[in-house]
């Protein structure tokens, strides 16, 4: 029989071989867990004033600012590989800012004819508004401040309840907060629900940390804080379980989805909030861990593309439902 010419002494009797399921690139395929797609990723944009305005962004290599029209192509572009969401962040001249961050409530701003030009020319597009005041203000943070140089949270959330309406009145589908003032979330449902913006969504950041891997974005929004730090209103990067009572407010409150950020260096809070709440969650995959991976890439150390792939294949295992990536024009290729 054939069983007596095989010589079981040559067996390591090995009971499960889990390399049979890598033996090759399609049964790889077969049995991968995870699986980026296009749809995936909200794509943030820098917009700029102007006409046929491309301003590189030295700190971001690739990523530019973009005047309307500019960005018009350049989103349409990315919507024909299969993007259907954006966020956008506008930058204000120094001459329009102030303490209050006035500009952003001002009507017919920059954020306001983005937002209606996008939604007139890609009427299908999800575009989403970044709700903060730290590049409308002279200071450079999130909030209203008192004589004291403190970060005064009651007093903005009729700053940021306002730009949330102008946002959805200008056709925004989705405005995100990403300002981390105390019950932003119920007092803009609130506004927005009153003047019959029932459909318009809230993305929250609700674990967003005061982090060292921002300093690209701020470098292209202009929006270093001119004094001190964050500190006192976005998160402790020591803390977890603070992340979770953020997230389950937010729920409570009335967010739709919720966003961490950064994404890598907080996979583990991106884990739990998932497992804590019933909505949606997303990751930011911040401009520190973009330039990080493009200068490494320039010297020639990394490969970028497969760097992001794996990086962002990393963040939906860990459970986000979408994610937030200045790397998903380079990688659509290889999905």
């Amino acid at each position: 029989m054939l069983l007596d010419e095989i010589s079981l002494k040559q067996s390591k009797n090995i009971p499960s071989r889990p390399r049979r399921n890598r033996i090759s690139p399609s049964i790889r395929g077969l049995v991968q867990e995870t699986r980026l797609h296009p749809s995936d990723f909200v794509v943030p944009f820098f917009v700029v004033e102007g006409i046929n305005i491309i301003s590189p962004i030295d700190s971001m290599p690739g990523i530019f600012r973009y005047s309307i029209d500019v960005l018009l192509k350049k989103v349409k572009e990315l919507y024909d590989k299969g993007i259907r969401a954006i966020d956008l962040f506008t930058i204000v001249p120094d001459e329009k800012k102030d303490a209050r961050g006035s500009e952003a409530i001002r009507q017919y701003n920059l954020l306001q004819c983005a937002i209606a030009e996008l939604k007139e020319y890609l009427p299908d597009l999800c575009v989403m508004a970044d709700i903060a005041l730290d590049p409308y203000t002279s200071h450079g943070h999130d909030g209203v401040i008192n004589e004291h140089g403190s970060i005064m949270n009651d007093e903005t959330l009729d700053i940021l309840a306002e730009m949330s309406l102008l946002a959805a009145q200008s056709g925004a589908d989705i405005v995100a907060p990403s300002d981390m003032m105390d019950g932003r979330v119920a007092y803009i449902r609130e506004v927005l629900d009153s003047a019959g913006y029932v459909n318009t969504g809230i993305c929250a950041y609700t674990a967003k940390y005061a982090s060292a891997f921002y300093g690209p974005f701020r470098d292209a929004l202009y929006s270093a804080p001119r004094f001190g730090d964050k500190k006192t209103y976005q998160m402790n990067p020591a803390n977890r379980r603070e992340a979770l009572r953020e997230a389950l407010l937010d729920e409570k409150e009335g967010a739709d989805m919720l966003l961490v950020k950064p994404g890598l260096p907080y996979l583990d809070i991106l884990c739990s909030i998932k497992q804590s709440v019933n909505i949606p969650v997303g990751a930011y995959h911040v401009s520190g861990e973009y330039s990080m991976v493009m200068a490494a890439a320039e010297r020639g150390w990394i490969d970028a593309e497969k760097v992001f792939e794996e990086s962002l294949l990393s963040i939906k295992r860990a459970g986000a439902d979408f994610i937030f990536t200045y790397a998903a024009p380079m990688i659509l290729q290889r999905l």
